[in-house]
């Protein structure tokens, strides 16, 4: 076996790992919009919970899941290279103190401009003062999520730095069945009570907070961690983390703004946007999270060490079979998700107070999102990339690149594609965040293997249509099906055309798109 196929099935072996977990967590999430949809279904109280839900969020994904936990898994590993683990608790100590102290001053100006907060996300929510009272309401509840969730990214970064993946990407799939689990029992006891059921679910979203952060605790104290916090803002390391922190949180901040447009405009549509909006988004993020995460993380560390030894070639064979790998699972899962839009949500939401127009809604949304799923598939291979080559800002502006596209988009057509241009912009901006980001690449390594990733996108694109054209033919059967007839028809249509694209993948090639399946694949 060549130095290059050790490393594509390297990579694969990478992302069936974190995948694992990322599924676990991922079916649970849909299990929690599942009871979300069907309690509440999309409207007034739903539309309150996405904006309040999200406020929070927005810093959580800026500050805790993303720049932080890299920042500290750095700083942390750094130091104990070199001081050894003893002196490395201390810093762990000082530095969790510190941003501790900080997001529990963030989390209090959150309780204090709440309803800021809001009318600043929602400017929509003025014309329903029930509403607006709701979403500052829930604001508040799950404002200290933030803080939670922040001291879970700082221990899932020790944990990362000692060896210990696992434990930390299934933490997530914790917060998801304690949230869940807390919410419902609530649920009817404030029903009951005559308090509005969605403070139920606000709730439960602190508690599975809680639980993320406290499942990690055993595994760091069994490895000496004494929990012994300061506030050390002046200590070095506790300044450098801070300082390692900032291009991503820059980077990450277009993302975000992307999230706030997408908020402002959809809370300006008619009710219930925001919740088909967010129910279609989910969907759309599983297959996302599965094998975008997956690649992204597993194709880092190859891309570093072949970059670091100067490399090039190695690297760009890396880049071609990464492509091909993610598309091979992106381009039938967009299709799939344009054409069995309406099936697959109504199987999966329309109960309770889940309507049959709110699943048409929601499927629409879905159509559009699941536009970008490629795209988004290309950004997550793409970028380790420039990382890998210390080149962090191309992807930075790749990114507001894709924020431009999406505010144009949607400012344009807004008016007559109402939250669907919502849905439209993210896709068109992502999609040039790709093609920017696989330019800017191919002039920084020269000679990029367009030839293979050309014949095996041909390829691809030909298992894709002949799947695709199944999966039209079993829609227009499944249109108005009910109860048994559409789970068995929906499942078995995808179970189906899951086994026939891949075993004409089998046949024809490319190979990359059967890696992720090889149990067999032997790391390097």
């Amino acid at each position: 076996m060549g130095k290059e196929e050790k490393s594509f099935r390297k990579i694969a072996a990478g992302a069936r790992a974190v995948t694992i977990a990322v599924l676990l967590s991922r079916l649970l999430g849909l299990v929690r919009e599942q009871v979300l949809a069907g309690f509440f279904g999309a409207g007034l109280q739903m539309d309150a919970y996405v904006v309040a839900y999200r406020i929070p969020n927005l810093l959580r994904d800026l500050l805790a899941e993303g720049a932080l936990a890299a920042a500290f898994v750095t700083v942390f590993t750094q130091h104990k290279e070199k001081w050894g683990l003893e002196k490395t608790w201390r810093l762990a100590g000082r530095a969790l103190g510190t941003i501790l102290v900080l997001v529990i001053l963030l989390v209090l100006l959150g309780e204090i401009f709440a309803r800021e907060l809001v009318n600043l996300l929602a400017p929509g929510f003025k014309a329903n003062p029930l509403k607006e009272n709701l979403a500052v309401e829930l604001t508040r509840i799950m404002f200290p999520f933030l803080a939670l969730v922040s001291v879970s990214a700082v221990f899932a970064g020790m944990l990362n730095a000692l060896g210990i993946f696992f434990l930390p990407a299934a933490s997530s799939a914790v917060f998801n069945l304690v949230s869940i689990s807390v919410g419902v029992l609530l649920y009817f006891v404030f029903v009951k009570l005559g308090y509005p059921p969605i403070l139920a679910m606000a709730i439960g979203v602190v508690t599975g907070g809680l639980a993320q952060a406290a499942i990690q605790v055993p595994a760091l104290k069994r490895r000496g961690f004494s929990f012994k916090l300061s506030f050390a803002p002046k200590d070095p390391y506790v300044k450098k983390i801070f300082h390692l922190m900032l291009p991503s949180v820059i980077g990450l901040s277009a993302v975000q703004l992307n999230i706030f447009i997408n908020t402002y405009f959809a809370s300006l549509c008619e009710e219930g946007s925001l919740s088909w909006l967010s129910y279609a988004f989910r969907l759309m993020y599983v297959p996302l999270g599965l094998f975008g995460v997956a690649l992204a993380t597993a194709i880092l560390p190859v891309a570093s060490a072949q970059a670091g030894q100067g490399d090039f070639s190695s690297l760009r064979k890396t880049y071609s079979s990464g492509v091909l790998m993610a598309l091979s699972l992106a381009l039938p899962s967009g299709i799939g998700l344009i054409i069995l839009a309406k099936p697959i949500i109504q199987l999966i939401f329309e109960r309770g107070r889940f309507s049959e127009a709110d699943t048409l809604a929601t499927a629409s949304a879905l159509s559009f999102f699941a536009l970008a799923l490629p795209a988004y598939a290309l950004t997550k291979v793409t970028s380790p990339i420039f990382y890998a080559l210390h080149r962090p800002k191309i992807p930075m502006f790749s990114s507001f690149l894709s924020v431009a596209i999406n505010l144009i988009t949607v400012v344009s057509l807004v008016h007559v594609l109402s939250f669907r241009a919502i849905a439209l912009g993210t896709s068109l901006g992502i999609t040039a965040q790709a093609i920017f980001q696989i330019a800017f690449l191919a002039k920084i390594l020269k000679k990029l293997e367009f030839g293979k990733i050309t014949k095996g996108v041909v390829k691809l694109s030909f298992a894709v249509t002949i799947m695709g054209g199944i999966a039209y033919f079993a829609r227009e059967i499944l249109w108005d099906a009910k109860g048994p007839l559409l789970a068995l028809g929906t499942l078995g249509t995808i179970a189906f055309c899951a086994g026939l694209y891949f075993g004409i993948i089998k046949l024809i090639g490319p190979r990359e798109g059967l890696y992720l399946f090889s149990l067999t694949a032997k790391k390097k």
